[in-house]
């Protein structure tokens, strides 16, 4: 019966195990996180249709128009002959085939501005995807953040209550008196609560990215992984400016934009134009007397007479456009410098907190706890003093723990000024 019970509790264990291992789900890097956004994130799927659809339009600009066809009778006689009464033997059929003929290449011009139309819409795209990726990088941030001051929070949680496992033997032996082991006890709620904050903030990330990736994947069995640290440096400003104008895509939307209104006052000065038609006919007239000469065939050439119309009105629209999308051309690129500027001071700002924290302040609240815990114990320190370093110890390390958040958040606004991503 023992060697049976060893068995069936040895299959029980290898089956969680297999059962812990069928749940779990490899924690996803930045990296794969973005590969699967981009094929997943339904709003980007909506804005590469639009790319689509405006690749469409380049089919219906560069169409030619289509020619006329004209079928008319004329001459029959509703007035008996000789008391006869044929209607049709009089009647005269024509045959009439028209062609607008585009001068000034309207189609051509259309053609090119349909096609830059698109050229604009892929920027935009790219734009969007970049505003998209911005957030998904924060979404990503904050559950790593969140990862952290959760393991920070369990690992406060765990050193309290060993404290309190020492602190409780103390009183046994008679070394501190009960208040103070109510008063350390009290103060244990505070880490609990710390506790469960960063479990439902780590729940609540988890649920913004899943939202992004348009994922239904349940909680426990999503996670990601990624260095949550700090550089050392980062690049200059100067090369963070010129890699901005030449990487955002709103730019280069802009850039393009005048390109395309210049094309649309081409075309609107090809619109004003004459554009002739082109027809031909045959008829068939069964009242002549020569019988050979009932069929009859003609061509003419017909054109409007643009006294009134040239399109002025375009082609005005047309060259103000033009100076218009040149001043906005202009607005984005001041916008791409600010934008720049300011992530990179923000960047900066924080690396230099970072910096500080990491090199002196961390190392130095550790210390002091240990040192005033140490004394604590041994009756060399008050409950006054022991709770105060407990307390610097969580307010350094939670506050070191933001910062890292902040400056992450600060490199995701970076990376979205320059339109690519200068930092990992």
């Amino acid at each position: 019966m023992q060697r049976l019970n060893w068995r069936l509790c040895a299959v029980l264990a290898m089956t969680g195990g297999w059962t812990t291992r069928a749940l779990a789900q490899k924690a996803l890097t930045w990296q794969e996180l973005r590969d699967r956004f981009d094929l997943t994130n339904p709003t980007l799927q909506a804005a590469r249709i639009g790319i689509q659809e405006s690749r469409a339009q380049e089919i219906t600009a560069f169409l030619r128009p289509n020619p006329e066809f004209t079928e008319s009778t004329d001459g029959t006689q509703l007035t008996p002959s000789e008391g006869v009464y044929q209607p049709f033997s009089g009647t005269q059929f024509t045959s009439s085939v028209g062609y607008l003929h585009e001068r000034q290449h309207k189609r051509e011009l259309r053609l090119e501005s349909a096609r830059k139309a698109t050229a604009i819409a892929e920027s935009q795209l790219a734009d969007q995807e970049r505003s998209l990726l911005f957030n998904l990088r924060n979404a990503f941030v904050q559950t790593l953040q969140a990862k952290a001051v959760l393991a920070l929070a369990t690992e406060n949680l765990a050193y309290y209550d060993q404290v309190l496992r020492v602190s409780r033997d103390r009183r046994q032996a008679g070394d501190i008196a009960q208040v103070d082991l109510e008063r350390l006890e009290l103060q244990r709620v505070q880490y609990e609560t710390d506790l469960q904050t960063a479990t439902v903030n780590l729940r609540t990330a988890k649920i913004q990215l899943l939202a992004l990736l348009n994922d239904r994947t349940p909680l426990e069995r999503f996670d990601v992984a990624g260095p949550f640290d700090f550089p050392d440096r980062i690049v200059p400003l100067e090369d963070l400016r010129a890699k901005a104008l030449a990487a955002r895509p709103d730019l280069q939307a802009a850039v393009q934009a005048v390109d395309k209104a210049r094309t649309d006052h081409r075309l609107a000065v090809a619109n004003g134009s004459t554009d002739p038609t082109f027809s031909g006919w045959w008829s068939h007239n069964a009242s002549f007397n020569n019988p050979a000469a009932n069929n009859t065939i003609g061509v003419s050439v017909s054109f409007p007479l643009r006294i009134f119309d040239r399109n002025q009105g375009e082609k005005a629209r047309t060259q103000l456009d033009i100076s218009r999308n040149e001043k906005l051309r202009a607005a984005t690129e001041a916008q791409v410098f600010n934008d720049v500027d300011s992530a990179y001071a923000t960047v900066n700002n924080n690396l230099t907190l970072l910096t500080a924290y990491k090199a002196r302040y961390l190392q130095q609240a550790e210390r002091v706890r240990e040192i005033i815990s140490f004394s604590y114990q041994r009756g060399g320190a008050s409950l006054l003093d022991f709770l105060q370093a407990q307390q610097d110890y969580r307010s350094v390390q939670l506050n070191y723990l933001n910062l890292i958040g902040s400056y992450l958040a600060s490199a995701s606004q970076l990376n979205m000024a320059v339109g690519q991503e200068v930092i990992q």
